[in-house]
């Protein structure tokens, strides 16, 4: 018997009890269904992490405080990111943004909102390309003058105000204090580190640092957000960065009591974390094509006891042991590869689907379906339809004619 007669005929004993066959399938196509969507998450979610990281620019530095291991760290201060935009001790430099960083209770119109926030410099545009859907950034003399400005965020504004334009010109008490409203940040959904811009409220730093979030050291800052002149440049900026703090606060060799901390650092770890979760995630889906697998290893030694005549007779007009081995393995082998075809269209809909809620729910996640894991989804149903095929389809061909005959 050659190979079509045989898939015919497999077919044709498949068609013959459609609600068995479906049911049988119906393990497989939620396990690739499961794989195809968990993977596509995965994807989806390392996408989406990569893509804020890298918005916000590769060649981003970031210098912060060490209290590990350091007798009496220094703080970072203004002077510091001063020295450290310096174009003659750091050329690879080309901005350095102090930052201090807080929570603050806002009131507006009866409203009460607490959220993050972040006193800062006309550099902090710059080096975070902030964009404003209304209103302009903070100029200079409104940071030196301790004005009270304060740029919202689009969640804050809508928590505050219900909406989130028309607003210059509005006040808000921050910690009690009237601040005149005079930018709103542009939408950007997502978060940056735990921290969404839309749900964080922008003021001058020294505004900050004399009356919302002062410090005990004068012109103390909690951050300094530092921009090289290119990506190829991070090095020699981090290099260049690494001496003049040193040199500022009169380190002992191997006792730096700062961490700088690049974009690349932040894109490995993402990656490397995304990875292992979406490892996970498509290692627990695959346990259901296992189950799956399981399912057509059970129906089909059922199918053996119910066709062992059929088989005793096939035997005595001379069918061979290969040629019923054949036949049922390919019998499991159409269930788990249909049962797959069926799997990788439902889980292109689960995908679709978890997309447009989390699209609703404003997180930026777009699932992602690779080529990748189409094709293993569809190999490893394929395996597991010929792993859990080979027992029954070896104990029917193993059947003796005449005992097959003479079983009722």
């Amino acid at each position: 018997m050659n190979f079509v007669s045989s898939l015919l005929e497999a077919l044709e004993s498949l068609t013959s009890n459609k609600v068995r066959t479906a049911l049988t399938m119906l393990g497989i196509i939620i396990g690739v269904g499961a794989v195809i969507a968990m993977l596509a998450i995965g994807n989806g979610t390392e996408q989406a992490i990569v893509g804020e990281i890298e918005g916000i620019g590769t060649n981003l530095l970031f210098v912060m405080t060490n209290r590990e291991d350091v007798t009496n760290p220094e703080p970072l201060t203004i002077r510091d990111a001063e020295a450290i935009a310096d174009p003659i001790y750091a050329p690879s430099v080309s901005a350095a943004a102090p930052v201090i960083q807080g929570q603050a209770e806002l009131t507006a119109g009866g409203n009460v909102a607490t959220t993050g926030l972040v006193g800062v410099t006309e550099e902090y545009r710059v080096v975070q390309n902030v964009e404003l859907s209304e209103g302009e950034f903070f100029t200079g003399t409104q940071i030196t003058g301790l004005a009270s400005a304060v740029i919202l965020g689009t969640n804050v504004a809508e928590d505050l105000f219900g909406r989130s334009d028309g607003l210059i010109g509005e006040t808000v008490r921050v910690s009690g204090q009237p601040f005149r409203v005079v930018g709103i940040l542009k939408k950007k959904g997502g978060s940056e580190f735990g921290n969404s811009p839309d749900d964080q409220i922008l003021v001058p730093l020294t505004t900050a640092q004399t009356r919302l979030l002062p410090r005990t050291t004068k012109n103390q800052v909690d951050l300094i957000y530092v921009s090289a002149i290119d990506a190829d440049s991070v090095q020699q900026a981090e290099d260049q960065i690494s001496l003049i703090l040193r040199d500022r606060h009169k380190i002992k060799l191997g006792e730096d009591d700062f961490n700088i901390i690049s974009q690349e650092m932040f894109l490995d770890m993402a990656s490397t974390v995304t990875g292992v979760f979406t490892v996970f995630l498509g290692g627990v889906a695959g346990i259901s094509l296992l189950v799956g697998g399981i399912g057509i290893m059970n129906i089909m030694l059922v199918s053996v006891t119910e066709r062992t005549k059929e088989i005793g007779l096939r035997k005595a007009v001379g069918a061979k042991k290969k040629d019923i081995l054949t036949q049922f393995l390919i019998e499991s082998s159409l269930l788990s590869v249909i049962g797959g075809i069926i799997g990788i269209i439902l889980g292109w809909l689960l995908s679709l689907g978890i997309g447009r809620i989390a699209a609703a729910s404003d997180f930026i996640l777009t699932p992602a379906i690779t080529i990748n894991s189409v094709l293993l989804a569809t190999l490893f149903s394929a395996a597991v339809g010929l792993f859990f095929g080979i027992y029954p389809a070896n104990r029917a061909s193993q059947l003796e004619p005449i005992e097959a005959l003479r079983s009722e």
